[in-house]
């Protein structure tokens, strides 16, 4: 019983992860198309990820300053 309340724990765990990439991967591509578009023409994906970390930073300090 307690490795399936630890595996259950461990898949909500990756889906809340996989969704808020998620959710910040579609924010960034409305938000900022060239950057991704230069990701993907020249196979780079320094710059995406940069800015995809930039943008889940703002999210948590906006959220944090309004807690």
């Amino acid at each position: 019983m307690r490795l399936a309340r630890w595996s259950v724990s461990l898949f909500g765990t990756v889906a809340v992860l996989a969704a808020l990439l998620a959710g910040a991967t579609i924010w960034l591509l409305v938000t900022d198309p060239v950057t991704v578009a230069e990701s993907v023409n020249t196979g780079q994906v320094t710059p995406f990820v940069e800015e995809l970390a930039g943008v889940l930073y703002t999210a948590l300090k906006d959220i944090l300053k309004y807690l």
